[in-house]
């Protein structure tokens, strides 16, 4: 980490009282709710992707870093679906498709009521639009059958009928039937039939492969002062997917996600 200036970062990316460092701030406050849950019931649960790197690389954020994701092995993503609602402060709410009918992703969001954030994207029909952290099913299946576009169509529809009652009712339908009938019966005969692949749980439009042996056992990392579970070889994770994770990619090309962000008074 010779070439990393953390202060540097800090002052050109995410400052003290930058919006930025606010929608940090407010992630971090609901991944440490996540958890606190998560222990309280012995689910287990890892950081991963960009939000891991940030953990190893930069002991917290990415300080460009606008997003949060969290994985789990779908068996404790249901559990934590259950007692998350109950266990949750007033200011946040869990977003799956059953809790916002509008809401089609096959992944749940942390919600902040507390804020406003627009995507650009599809979230504009959502009922709930704060700022969020992303809880992630995985499960061991056939990856060929994981890349069915069997609820790519809702985004088409969406995209199509420029967000109409019309085209949402449509995309109601697809899920439900997904979510009830097409989706359990691709598991079932993933697990019938040996599925081995560990990787995103159906309805997730992205493809990410991990190696079951680099995330179990768990162990923690400091993330932002707070200790949270990291795969236990996140080493290897990082280098399959990011290679030399390390070193600082070019600075002049960082994105975000994010097109609006507003806070609202506590």
């Amino acid at each position: 980490m010779a070439n990393i200036n953390a202060e540097e970062l800090k002052a050109r990316f995410n400052p003290e009282g930058s919006p930025l460092r606010r929608q940090q701030l407010v992630m971090l406050e609901m991944v440490t709710e996540v958890d606190r849950v998560c222990r309280k019931y012995d689910i287990p649960y890892f950081l991963y992707g960009g939000t891991l790197l940030g953990a190893v690389r930069h002991n917290g954020f990415i300080p460009w870093d606008d997003d949060l994701d969290v994985g789990l092995m779908r068996k404790d993503y249901l559990r934590l679906m259950e007692v998350l609602p109950a266990e949750l402060p007033d200011h946040m709410v869990l977003q799956t498709n059953q809790t916002d009918k509008n809401y089609f992703y096959f992944f749940a969001k942390l919600r902040d009521t507390r804020s406003f954030l627009d995507e650009g994207a599809y979230d504009r029909a959502f009922t709930y639009r704060g700022i969020f952290i992303d809880l992630i099913p995985f499960d061991k299946l056939h990856l060929p059958l994981q890349r069915l576009r069997l609820q790519s169509y809702a985004y088409t529809l969406y995209r199509n009928g420029n967000g109409s009652e019309n085209a949402l009712r449509k995309i109601r339908a697809l899920t439900w039937f997904n979510r009830n009938i097409s989706f359990p019966i691709l598991r079932a005969f993933c697990r019938l039939t040996g599925g081995k692949t560990l990787t995103y749980d159906f309805g997730i439009p992205f493809h990410i492969v991990y190696d079951e042996k680099d995330i179990f056992p768990l162990t923690t990392h400091q993330f932002e002062g707070v200790e949270l579970s990291v795969p236990g070889n996140s080493d290897h994770m990082l280098r399959s997917q990011f290679g030399d994770y390390m070193s600082l990619p070019n600075l002049d090309n960082v994105e975000h996600h994010v097109e609006k962000l507003e806070f609202y008074d506590s």
